[in-house]
């Protein structure tokens, strides 16, 4: 899935958009710890989650302080970030990794853009450019382990 985040000309939607891509996230994260056999492998996960969590929380914050209606949960898009999920579970704990690793594309390209935004402050940048290093990570953790099966 190709995501369209982070080339939004108006602040406000670039925000919610991220919003909405976090939530859509956690749900993808969600789904992926309860369905992973490998208990290790889940606890690793779980720790990227909380990763989102944080992330979705300081985007409310910066909605609140630009006077942006923060969505509480995700859009369309949730279903098939979750539905990538349940799919993959039908081949085991590899699919599943493979699939999140795909998912994790869009929340790097999003935030690598939204760190260039003309409009976004100084330390909404920082917060922008902190949260792609964090999905560069995750991206490279479900790449990398995802080979080693």
């Amino acid at each position: 899935m190709v995501t369209m985040v982070g080339n939004e000309s108006d602040f406000g939607k670039l925000i919610k958009d991220l919003i909405y891509l976090e939530h859509d996230a956690i749900a993808a994260y969600e789904s992926t710890i309860e369905r992973l056999d490998d208990k290790t492998l889940s606890a690793k996960v779980a720790e990227f989650h909380q990763d989102h969590l944080q992330h979705l929380s300081t985007l409310n914050e910066i909605a609140a302080e630009a006077g942006v209606d923060a969505p509480e949960k995700g859009d369309m898009k949730q279903m098939l970030t979750t539905g990538k999920i349940a799919l993959a579970d039908i081949f085991g704990d590899k699919s599943i990794l493979k699939a999140m690793k795909t998912n994790e594309e869009d929340t790097v390209t999003a935030y690598e853009r939204a760190s260039q935004h003309a409009d976004a402050r100084p330390e909404t940048k920082a917060f922008f450019m902190k949260a792609h290093q964090d999905e560069v990570r995750h991206r490279a953790w479900f790449e990398t382990t995802a080979e080693q099966f």
